[in-house]
């Protein structure tokens, strides 16, 4: 009897020592199988001429495990463009095919912590993935150099690790970091690029007291968008995006975030209720985004930068409001991953999801 239980013991062993062997093999055969179909991933060769804009983080600084931080890819052609680069947002773009290397410039709307906290990630992907030689470009309203220069201070020591480890065939240091490509705001609007049959127009937001704040409109080939970047109900917006085909516009639900500041005030959470109650006077609501795409003649709205966090689509209809009364376009509560395409010479707007 005692035999046979050893016996029994010893194949129950090397039973679960070959399952395992044969695990490992299977799973770094999975491995390898998924890295070869990924590794050649490149969501911009496979888009036909247009105008596209991507959604790479639709969140804000309040935790949503579903949304990163305020980031938009832009696609002209084959000219690539970041506008704002939240925490998390360059991680969704590579998850969305798209290659940093390859990205033209980052734009940035204005200098709140939410919308500059991804560039560490972006300018080492930026640099080391393609070898590049140059900094990252990064435009913006005057005030944008110390941005860049703060970035640089506290990524040159990284990138002198990267480029002793590496060499500088992969990771030259001439390529590391960022340069400010500052712009002067004079007027209401600016035109900061123009490059081939792109167009990109800079317009001033009320976010006071951040300032300055800006938005942009994208124009190429007949198709046009806009992105608010944040700000409260804005006239400049509805003027300079008159008659584009998407308005890309930041949204918080007051309603919602007067809850939250009810439970922190009965909570005995004086600072952070009072956060609360700030933030609700240099934002939109979903309500007052409809009716500047409503005004501006928009054909279709998709809100981003929601605030509060909203972690199930079963939310969204408190969230809106009544703001699908006030426009008559389709409305769309934006989510990372989402992709709208304006094909060159069309009046198709079609949407996808990358991921």
């Amino acid at each position: 009897m005692r035999k046979i239980l050893i016996g029994t013991v010893v194949l129950a062993g090397v039973l679960i020592a070959s399952g395992i062997l044969l695990q490992t093999q299977i799973g770094t055969a999975l491995f390898k199988r998924g890295f070869e179909q990924n590794i050649d991933n490149n969501t911009v060769a496979g888009l036909p001429d247009g105008l596209h804009v991507g959604l790479c983080g639709t969140g804000s600084p309040m935790p949503n495990p579903q949304r990163a931080g305020p980031c938009n890819i832009v696609i002209a052609g084959n000219q690539v463009f970041v506008v704002d680069i939240g925490e998390g947002g360059a991680r969704n773009m590579a998850l969305m095919g798209f290659d940093a290397s390859r990205i033209s410039a980052l734009l940035l709307t204005h200098f709140h912590s939410d919308h500059i906290d991804g560039m560490g990630p972006l300018m080492l992907n930026h640099w080391v993935r393609g070898a590049r030689t140059s900094p990252l470009p990064v435009y913006g309203p005057t005030g944008v150099e110390a941005i860049t220069d703060g970035f640089n201070a506290a990524y040159s020591t990284d990138n002198t690790y990267r480029t002793a480890h590496h060499g500088e065939a992969v990771a030259p240091l001439s390529g590391g970091g960022a340069q400010a490509m500052p712009f002067e705001m004079e007027g209401q609007s600016a035109v900061v690029l123009e490059r081939g049959e792109l167009k990109i127009t800079a317009f001033k937001v009320p976010h006071n007291p951040a300032d300055p704040a800006v938005g942009y409109r994208f124009d190429y080939k007949g198709r046009s968008f806009c992105i608010s970047g944040d700000t409260a109900k804005s006239p400049s917006l509805e003027r300079v995006c008159k008659n584009v085909d998407v308005l890309v516009h930041e949204a918080l639900q007051p309603a919602l975030v007067k809850e939250m500041q009810s439970v922190l005030e009965a909570r005995g959470n004086a600072s952070a209720a009072k956060i609360m109650f700030d933030i609700q006077d240099y934002h939109a609501s979903p309500e007052e985004a409809a009716e500047s795409a409503q005004t501006a003649g928009a054909e279709m709205l998709v809100l981003s930068h929601l605030v509060p966090p909203l972690p199930l689509s079963y939310l969204y209809p408190a969230f809106l409001g009544d703001a699908a009364s006030r426009f008559d376009g389709p409305l769309i509560v934006g989510e990372d991953g989402m992709l709208f395409s304006l094909p060159a010479d069309s009046n198709a707007i079609e949407q996808s999801r990358l991921m």
